[in-house]
């Protein structure tokens, strides 16, 4: 049996019982979860393997993929909420470059909200995009694709480059400054979309696909679909654990997949946005910001997995983060969850090492025991 470190608050104890059972019933090898309810840390849980023959510790830091977005999300509604950017105006008007071919009319929002056509990378080589000017280029270049299906494609890995883009052009700071600078300092983050070079890989979890469909490369050539031909990625093929788990990954600051923290970090942000932007008397956002983004702007399909995408400025408002009705955040490719339930004012994490294709139920038996334990309590 896997033993679990850290801790809950009285009456919080079935979620450290659920989180153990994620190892013992569910086939969880390493990970962390956390919780923060109305400000106050209600629980801290990590356990099992970090890679490498390394323990998961307290300070155990790891990727969380597509939960990056959820962090992006917030640093264009401060954006927004500054006046920085109109969300709504197309990107075109601060970076008229991005304006070609075909993409003159593209907004922001439509970028946030997977609706602009763009859901496959401009290169295969992955390592042309850690470099922000050629990215920008690459960006720049680039062709809305023809299939209208793409209209509301869920833009996996090239969802961030854009945005960074028009971050840099509009407040002189790239995503990954403006969240350190606004988000992760204020709140005491150790949370980061792409690690500094400080931080050594020691203290970073190895990821490892535990599902052989998850890195299963595409054949563009044999692929009757043209579609799932363009879009498919190395990042989900075989040589993405090579990638991922690469230190000049790591630091690159994907700012679509290139978050890495602690559980608990990512909880307290989320804590933050769940009481209105403010935690510990820091306010990071304000009420009607927080409330603007995750108002929702598009329901529909994905066209390729046949799933509900409803999606706020940038925040996913699904079924993906438990029995809340109000949940909003941004889910992690293959286990993590990252969400707000602002009806409790509560904010978690649930990170893992192990990635796995669904139907995947550690985190839902987590979150579950959660929303039971917060159930009784008075909060506000």
């Amino acid at each position: 049996m896997t033993t679990i470190d850290g801790f809950t608050l009285p009456g919080f104890e079935k979620v450290a019982e659920a989180f153990q059972h994620g190892f013992d019933e569910h086939g969880e090898t390493g990970g962390a979860f956390a919780a923060y309810a109305d400000g106050e840390l209600v629980a801290d849980l990590w356990g099992g393997d970090a890679g490498a023959g390394r323990a998961w510790r307290s300070d155990t830091v790891s990727l969380v993929f597509s939960g990056t977005k959820g962090l992006v999300a917030a640093v264009l509604a401060l954006l927004q909420e500054r006046g920085t950017i109109d969300l709504n105006a197309p990107v075109a008007r601060y970076w008229p470059e991005f304006g070609r071919e075909g993409k003159e009319d593209v907004t922001a929002l439509q970028l946030l909200t997977h609706q602009a056509r763009l859901p496959h990378l401009p290169t295969q080589d992955v390592t042309a995009l850690y470099d922000p000017a050629a990215a920008d280029r690459l960006a720049e270049e680039q062709a809305p694709a023809w299939d209208p299906r793409a209209e509301y494609m869920y833009s996996s890995v090239n969802w961030g480059f854009p945005l960074d883009g028009l971050a840099r052009r509009t407040d002189g700071r790239s995503l990954r400054e403006i969240f350190a600078a606004e988000f992760a300092a204020p709140l005491g983050l150790d949370l980061w979309i792409g690690v500094p070079p400080e931080v050594p890989d020691e203290r970073i979890a190895d990821l490892r696909a535990e599902d052989a469909s998850l890195i299963a490369d595409v054949d563009a050539a044999s692929e009757p679909d043209p579609l799932r031909a363009l879009v498919g990625n190395p990042v989900t093929g075989s040589a993405g654990p090579g990638i991922w788990n690469s230190r000049p990954f790591r630091e690159a600051g994907f700012g679509s997949i290139g978050a890495i923290g602690t559980a608990r970090s990512i909880a307290r942000f989320y804590g933050a946005l769940a009481r209105g932007g403010e935690i510990d008397g820091v306010r990071v956002l304000a009420e009607s910001t927080v409330d603007a983004a995750r108002r929702e702007v598009r329901a529909g399909t994905e066209p390729m997995w046949g799933t509900p995408m409803v999606y706020g400025a940038g925040f996913e408002l699904t079924a993906n983060f438990g029995p809340a009705a109000d949940a909003f955040g941004h889910a992690g490719w293959a286990g993590t969850r990252h969400a707000a339930w602002p009806s409790l004012r509560t904010g978690f994490s649930y990170t893992t090492a192990a990635l796995r294709d669904a139907p995947d139920h550690r985190a839902e038996t987590v979150m579950a025991a959660l929303h039971t334990a917060l159930s009784g309590r008075t909060v506000g």
